[in-house]
């Protein structure tokens, strides 16, 4: 009884009307006045240009973290990271190719990465010459044509090509070299490649790789001499990003996470953008919509919230480069606490009715499905998605077995582009969503600890040049060699062959790979039909999978 009692009073969210007095109804349209207002406040200022689109790591983000803070901070809201409301977090994204590493032969300069490029475990240092690549002089830089040493292993197992580089590198660098220049005039699969993640010893002169186009190209007769030069400069890529953790406490058992990002892609620096030149992408959709609406949420549940949980808050950074806040949180707990159900929101700033609101993770827990069915709002039309995973951070919570919803209203033509601006955002359709969140809130306080369930997992956006999938969810902030499984969808590929989560994939077929990018490239050569053997690694042992597509 008690239970229902509190359902019908919840208005808007129930269909049941209840009579209001006139002084109710102009307390309720102030409030909604107010609402609308500090939304459009907080999306301008996020997505001002000023912050140059909140890439992690940059001046921008610091700008967007003080200004999620000090909104908190005016609350009175509990500040639970490491240094007041801030939790700070290295992001090694491996080593990088530096602008100033060339190759130029002749009077030509080579383009780097498309025609060549350094191995990870080269040095930095320069070297240049009067060279032909069938001819090797002390003193000169050298080629080495991979071709012999691919068919000599061709039937060898335990054949790795950078172990014989690195010999190679260290036999000539004796005999006097200066450089190693490498290419395959074979049609093997050499799977020489940029491995980041690379922490081996360095070698002792610069080693590049030339691909067949570039051999062609620069080299189109290996008998000639030529004037090369070449210069390796690799350097470590890292970057500190900012998770923005506040805490409302009403000494409850259990504890709701309500979640955003607020990161977003800068000039689209990290290849992630859906348009080209360097422009600020400033990301009012994805998602100072979502920021926006956490910030006012929590406005609402510092003024009153129901009392048997706790409201931790989180506004996530890293989110656009594989929910590294959201990961990193679960993994370094700022308090602890006992998780009761996750609400993330993530783009929930372009409602109308061909944006409706998604919310996703209904089948995370029995009960979602029970109270959506005695729950509405007649201003909103609603799809629902029973789905736990998904591209976004509740992704990191369902993975940890705890209950999500995740709030969406839907990509459109300015996603991942500089034209996502604010004056594009559905206020209004936004604060209907914030309000309704806090009645659901409200209705699901009645309950105890609400129980999960595991729910099917989606086939997230695969491009129309993959015609085959393993069914596996990759580990985006893996720093090591290969791809490490975060989970496996249901009723997949990798589910029926025996893949568990914290499985890491090495080689598909003749293909190795070194991190989620290789390992794309690589379901890119394959199709449907094709059988292979899958090698991977699970904890310290290596295992083989037969697969057919």
């Amino acid at each position: 009884m008690k239970k229902w009692l509190l359902i019908f009073l919840l208005l808007p969210l129930m269909v049941v009307a209840q009579k209001k007095s006139k002084k109710e109804k102009l307390a309720e349209a102030k409030a909604r006045q107010e609402l609308v207002a500090n939304l459009k406040k907080h999306i301008q200022y996020l997505a001002d240009d000023k912050l140059e689109g909140r890439r992690t790591g940059t001046a921008g983000e610091l700008l967007a973290m003080q200004y999620i803070a000090d909104q908190y901070k005016l609350m009175g809201i509990e500040p639970k990271g490491i240094n007041g409301y801030v939790q700070e977090f290295e992001i090694n994204e491996g080593k990088q190719i530096d602008a100033t590493t060339f190759l130029q032969v002749n009077d030509k300069k080579a383009e780097l990465s498309t025609y060549f490029f350094p191995l990870a475990y080269s040095c930095n240092k320069n070297s240049k010459g009067n060279v032909a690549a069938t001819l090797n002089e002390s003193g000169q830089p050298w080629f080495i044509d991979l071709k012999d040493a691919l068919e000599e292993n061709q039937n060898n197992p335990h054949f790795d090509i950078d172990e014989f580089i690195k010999k190679e590198t260290d036999k000539i660098a004796l005999k006097g070299a200066t450089a190693l220049l490498l290419y395959n005039s074979s049609s093997k699969v050499d799977n020489v490649q940029f491995n980041k993640n690379d922490q081996s010893p360095l070698t002792k002169i610069p080693v590049l790789y030339i691909n067949k186009e570039g051999f062609a190209k620069y080299f189109p007769d290996p008998t000639a001499t030529v004037n090369l030069s070449l210069n390796v400069s690799l350097s470590d890529k890292k970057r500190f990003a900012r998770n923005v953790v506040g805490f409302i406490n009403n000494n409850a058992t259990t504890t709701v996470v309500l979640g955003a990002h607020y990161d977003h892609l800068g000039y689209g620096e990290d290849k992630n953008a859906l348009d080209t030149g360097h422009l600020i992408h400033n990301g009012a959709d994805d998602n100072a919509s979502g920021t926006a609406a956490l910030i006012e949420l929590t406005r609402l549940l510092k003024q009153s919230s129901p009392k048997h949980n706790n409201y931790l808050i989180l506004n996530f950074s890293g989110e656009e480069l594989g929910i590294l806040g959201s990961k990193y949180w679960l993994e370094h707990p700022t308090t602890n606490i006992t998780a009761n159900y996750m609400i993330n929101m993530d783009m929930v700033g372009r409602y109308d009715t061909s944006h409706k609101l998604t919310i996703g993770g209904y089948g995370t827990s029995p009960y979602w499905g029970e109270m959506f069915q005695t729950t509405s709002d007649k201003n909103l039309i609603i799809k629902y998605d029973s789905a736990g995973s998904g591209p976004s951070d509740h992704e990191a919570f369902y993975r940890k077995d705890i209950p999500v919803l995740f709030f969406f209203t839907g990509s459109h033509v300015d996603y991942h582009k500089a034209t996502d601006d604010w004056e594009k955002i559905n206020y209004d359709g936004e604060a209907e969503i914030v309000q309704y969140i806090y009645q659901l809130i409200n209705v699901t306080d009645a309950k105890n600890k609400l129980a999960f369930t595991k729910t099917r997992e989606p086939q997230a956006g695969r491009s129309a040049k993959f015609t085959v999938s393993l069914g596996v969810i990759p580990d985006y902030g893996f720093t090591g060699t290969g791809v490490r499984i975060d989970g496996v969808s249901g009723g997949k590929l990798a589910e029926k062959i025996g893949l568990q989560a914290g499985d890491i994939l090495l080689q598909l077929g003749d293909y190795k790979f070194v991190d989620v990018m290789s390992y794309m490239q690589t379901l890119s050569k394959l199709k449907k039909g094709d059988k292979v053997k899958l090698r991977i690694k699970r904890g310290s042992e290596e295992k083989e999978f037969e697969v057919e597509f």
